[in-house]
């Protein structure tokens, strides 16, 4: 995944953690750094975490010993990682936009 330059200038990424007190974190680049690199490896991994919590999430739902402390550990374990897809796709949606802009506004060609 590469960064996307908007009028001359290299767009600020939403990184997929946040610095102290939960503030947003960004690097500005062109996508290929360090930072960017290591940005992209976390999401991956943000993104197959989700995928099996939702496999386990369908089985233990359908275990009908399932005990309510097991449930509240499992609204937990989805809340933090939809929070983490959100911000995943907050940050693809803003770079998608500013390839957009930077396209001049054309949409992708049909």
């Amino acid at each position: 995944m590469s960064g996307e330059k908007c009028a001359g200038h290299a767009a600020a990424r939403l990184l997929p953690w946040t610095a102290e007190q939960g503030k947003p974190c960004y690097v500005v680049g062109d996508g290929t750094g360090y930072v960017s690199r290591l940005a992209d490896d976390i999401e991956s991994i943000q993104l197959g975490m989700a995928g099996d919590l939702l496999g386990h999430a369908g089985e233990l739902l359908a275990d009908r010993r399932v005990t309510g402390a097991e449930l509240r550990y499992l609204a937990c374990r989805l809340s933090e990682s939809l929070r983490d897809v959100m911000r995943v796709a907050e940050s693809r949606g803003a770079r998608l936009e500013a390839v957009v802009a930077g396209a001049g506004g054309r949409q992708g060609r049909g």
